[in-house]
């Protein structure tokens, strides 16, 4: 096979005419010639860090979608299936993705449960780590979430870290907001990247620090803008990814937009295109193709280098999408999940108060970090209720893997007017998380996600809508485009009953994750992720 366009030599910062000979799946030759096609050829791009499983889709499902947006390869850390299901979760994501030709790299969650201030559905220890460090199949040690461990030196954590090092795999950050000498302590243990910067200054610490930085734009949490300035002299160090991708947007594009908007910036095509395609694999030690002599076959075709529309996406020598049509065909699987948890009543979700001020989270659009405000309490008969005026809503936190009595908070900024969302996918034990105007509509929402054992679901007084995830709460089984445009519609949904946030349930997942500063809500009870402990809904004084 022959493939004629403009070779784009990202390493030697060249670009010419010429054609790409493949046999057996290996680049067997690069060559000048002279020819008319004016198409580019160009290594593909690798998502650098992306939990496959908040696109709501398995592995082999992303992939399909995925491949048009000329996605080659992910770094994927199975983070949210191992909450609910442990290493036998790690392992379904890892023999579902090699059944389709996008190459996932797995990693070995390093957090699972998050912290001991939730329940989860599993446990994942450093005998654990071990037995997965040991896998061939696991690339790198996943997002060390629990810094504080890192820096009071948990000898558990400790000991995971020293699991990932002596199989010589690289260790993934995960550290918002951490500078001085917190961070330099956090790094010194091994940790090589970090995806959660979300200022300028902090990530170009952590840069001048030893660390790579990985610009994240995601459904929810949107930082290309913040980091971006820091591509021109650091593109060497950084990488592109989009840590939680819905399917709705994962349908539009993926990592090739992010190129489009670096290139719009005037950033030098060449830079932008190294941290897109070609950081990942070295930092990684991918077994992904970076369009070279006796290389993996592994390229994308696009129409030009400023909209990077891709034409053609090739894997192993294999054309896998061509104009916008994907050749990833659907495969079987076996299905597993983890609910074990009773239909609620309306009475489980009040809280009897006298408290004049409540503390409230407020959430903040395109963020994971959130604030914590104080607010008036609003109780009728003793209870504290949702004050739709003043847009403070109840939102309560339902242990998914047993029964137990919900925990309960006030939130800011979902805008409700009417009715309940809900969503099994909640960061990071993916309990159910749900928020209303009401007592009675937040049960209804939760019930609601009880019978169909996961999803994401609105209801009013007159009308419900669900998408059903029943690939282990968290995961559909239907195709990207399926559940697309059903996430589409339920988006719409939420959107009519009052929520301006731009993912009104990609930011309701993650108000439930503690190990993002400053007040998030577990199932069992209010933290304050500051301070790293549970703090009171009802203020003193």
């Amino acid at each position: 096979m022959i493939v004629q366009g403009n070779i784009v030599d990202i390493l030697n910062r060249r670009i010419y005419k010429g054609e790409v000979t493949v046999k057996n799946g290996k680049i067997t030759s690069i060559k000048e010639s002279d020819h008319s096609v004016e198409n580019y050829i160009l290594p593909g791009f690798v998502d650098a860090h992306i939990h496959i499983e908040s696109s709501m889709l398995v592995p082999s499902e992303f992939a399909k979608i995925a491949v048009l947006h000329g996605t080659i390869a992910t770094v994927s850390d199975p983070h949210e299936i191992a909450n609910v299901l442990g290493i036998e979760g790690v392992d379904f994501m890892i023999e579902n993705g090699k059944k389709v030709p996008l190459k996932f790299n797995f990693g070995a969650p390093s957090c699972v449960p998050a912290t001991s201030f939730e329940s989860a559905g599993a446990d994942i220890d450093a005998d654990d780590i071990k037995k997965m460090m040991a896998n061939p199949d696991i690339k790198y040690l996943a997002e060390m979430m629990n810094y504080p461990g890192v820096l009071f030196e948990d000898p558990e954590v400790l000991q995971k870290i020293a699991w990932a090092k002596h199989y010589n795999k690289p260790i993934d950050g995960h550290a918002p907001g951490l500078r001085g000498d917190d961070i330099t302590k956090y790094i010194a243990a091994g940790i090589s990247t970090d995806h959660e910067c979300f200022t300028y200054d902090e990530a170009l610490e952590k840069l001048q620090k030893g660390m790579k930085v990985i610009i994240r734009e995601g459904s929810a949490a949107k930082n290309f803008e913040a980091l971006i300035d820091l591509l021109p002299e650091h593109f060497e160090n950084m990488l592109f990814c989009s840590d939680d991708k819905h399917p709705d947007d994962l349908l539009v594009g993926h990592i090739n937009q992010l190129c489009e908007r670096a290139v719009a910036k005037g950033i030098d095509v060449f830079k932008v295109l190294q941290a897109a395609c070609v950081n990942p694999v070295e930092h990684y030690n991918l077994d992904v193709g970076l369009l070279e002599v006796g290389d993996e076959a592994d390229f994308i075709v696009v129409k030009d280098l400023e909209k990077f529309k891709v034409l053609e996406t090739y894997i192993d020598g294999e054309l896998v999408a061509k104009n916008g049509v994907s050749f990833v065909e659907k495969v079987a699987f076996n299905n597993l999940n983890n609910f074990n948890t009773d239909f609620k009543e309306e009475k489980a979700f009040e809280f009897q108060s006298t408290a004049k001020k409540i503390r409230v989270i407020e959430a903040l659009d395109g963020e994971l970090v959130t604030n914590e405000l104080e607010a008036n309490a609003l109780i009728e008969n003793g209870n504290l209720v949702s004050n739709i005026d003043e847009d403070i809503l109840k939102m309560t936190v339902v242990n998914r893997y047993k029964n137990a009595a919900p925990s309960i908070a006030f939130i800011k900024n979902f805008g409700l007017k009417e009715g309940a969302i809900a969503s099994s996918v909640g960061h990071d034990s993916h309990n159910i998380i749900a928020v209303g105007v009401s007592d009675a509509l937040i049960c209804k929402a939760v019930n609601l996600l009880i019978k169909n054992k996961g999803g994401v679901c609105a209801v009013t007084e007159t009308e419900e809508k669900i998408v059903s995830l029943p690939v282990a709460g968290i995961m559909s089984d239907k195709s990207g485009e399926e559940i697309g445009k059903s996430y589409a519609e339920l988006d719409a949904m939420a959107k009519a009953m009052g929520s301006q946030l731009r993912a009104p349930y990609m930011s309701l997942s993650f108000m439930a994750l503690l190990v993002i500063p400053s007040l998030k809500l577990s199932d069992k009870g209010l933290f304050n992720g500051d301070s790293f402990q549970f703090t009171s809904l009802e203020v003193e004084g």
